[in-house]
């Protein structure tokens, strides 16, 4: 199963604020031995959040959603994905509840507008959040928590922790890397096609460095990444055609 993450937000578009789930989802998965494979940023925009869900649900893909999920006129995250499964929001009794307990702690009156933040699809289930008990929810493998990093984290790892145990360690990589110098991707190309298969479940990855005052002057980060018992002898046969090639190696 691929995890995917979407980011919900005109502020994030926009540059009002910049995302920072994108790093800290990518760091819970990997202390869990998972991986991130996607990432997907929407604006509040009613349409083409229903139609991104659409295509999410009908994948495999374990996906959380950050953002939207309150009760001002800018939050559609719960009614695009009422809309995407096509079923009805309804006023979830345990949310409900939960509500209803967070405006008692802050004397506040339960009104019908905080309710609407218990509107959730038909079928959900809660996520708990642990700052101020205004739930997130959950539908077929897709998880919506609040754009608040305060509240989305816990949420997300209280997610993994119940739900994705069994995954753990599913998507644990290891890689490794060297400098290469003298040669271009162009030249190497054939090298990593050459590696990868002959190990399969291996992939190469090249990152080149382009210096501007020597524009052509070619640094490359080169290395390997994959099932660790493949990994050592897939590097070997990389540095060993890097200098067959006459490349130059640093770590």
């Amino acid at each position: 199963m691929a995890f995917g993450l979407i980011v919900i937000g005109d502020e994030i578009l926009s540059g009002k604020r910049q995302d920072k789930h994108f790093a800290k989802v990518r760091e819970l998965l990997a202390a869990r031995g998972l991986k991130l494979s996607w990432v997907q940023y929407l604006g509040d925009d009613r349409p083409r959040l229903i139609s991104a869900l659409r295509h999410s649900f009908a994948s495999d893909d374990i996906v959380f959603s950050c953002g939207g999920i309150g009760a001002t006129p800018d939050d559609h995250t719960r009614q695009s994905a009422a809309a995407a499964l096509e079923v009805p929001l309804e006023l979830h009794p345990g949310a409900r509840d939960l509500i209803a307990q967070h405006m008692v702690e802050i004397n506040q009156p339960l009104t019908p507008e905080r309710l609407r933040m218990g509107e959730l699809p038909k079928g959900a289930e809660l996520i708990p959040n642990p700052y101020n008990r205004i739930p997130g929810f959950s539908l077929q493998q897709h998880h919506f928590v609040p754009g608040f990093p305060v509240m989305a984290w816990p949420m997300i790892e209280w997610v993994l922790d119940t739900h994705y145990r069994a995954l753990f360690g599913v998507g644990a990589e290891t890689e490794r890397g060297m400098i290469v110098r003298g040669l271009n991707e162009g030249t190497l190309t054939p090298l990593m096609e050459v590696v990868e298969a002959e190990y399969p479940g291996i992939h190469v990855f090249s990152l080149p460095r382009i210096d501007p005052e020597q524009r052509f002057r070619y640094e490359i980060d080169l290395g390997v990444k994959g099932q660790a018992e493949l990994l050592d002898a897939a590097f070997a046969r990389l540095q060993a055609g890097v200098l067959e090639l006459g490349g130059e190696i640093s770590a």
